[in-house]
């Protein structure tokens, strides 16, 4: 697996692998996260540009094939954290660590900072996987303020309709 800043020509391949990452919400009756529009190309440029949009590539196969991404992470620093805005694999390589590695990269990237997400907290590939990669859920008052206008906007989008927690990693806690 060969993880990398996400080549410009590959932005629309991450709007892609968020589409089909987002199916299997359907199935838990959450369809509008389902439907959710990804990233649009001028914010994935953005992230980019930044040097915080990953992408996740297979190992070229023996014909030498082009790279092509599988899954991909976008952080951004928040009050000292890098948060992580998204992380998406497509489902044709879940169960293969490659998320776990996104995240591992931008704790790298972001230097020697805590992580940070939101998520749903019952949906078993969200909040119950990060708790498995060592992040613990903040309770209302270790939320920062960058966090907390991170919950109101995601309340505004009406994710709210299903639980969701903020969580952190301190540096170095990767299990």
């Amino acid at each position: 697996m060969i993880i990398q800043v996400a080549a410009l020509d590959d932005l629309p391949l991450l709007r892609a692998i968020e589409r089909t990452a987002g199916v299997p919400f359907r199935d838990l009756g959450m369809a509008p996260v389902a439907d959710d529009e990804p990233p649009s190309l001028t914010q994935l440029t953005e992230f980019q540009r930044a040097g915080r949009a990953l992408a996740a590539y297979e190992e070229p196969g023996p014909a030498g094939d082009s790279l092509r991404p599988v899954g991909f992470l976008l952080w951004d620093p928040v009050d000292g954290c890098t948060h992580i805005e998204q992380v998406s694999v497509h489902p044709q390589h879940a169960h293969r660590r490659i998320g776990r590695a996104l995240i591992d990269r931008a704790e790298q990237d972001g230097s020697p900072a805590p992580l940070t997400l939101t998520t749903f907290a019952e949906v078993p590939w969200n909040a119950p996987y990060y708790a498995r990669l060592g992040f613990r859920i903040l309770d209302d008052a270790d939320l920062t303020p960058g966090l907390r206008a991170i919950r109101a906007h995601e309340a505004a989008l009406g994710l709210d309709r299903w639980p969701r927690v903020c969580m952190r990693r301190e540096p170095g806690l990767r299990t």
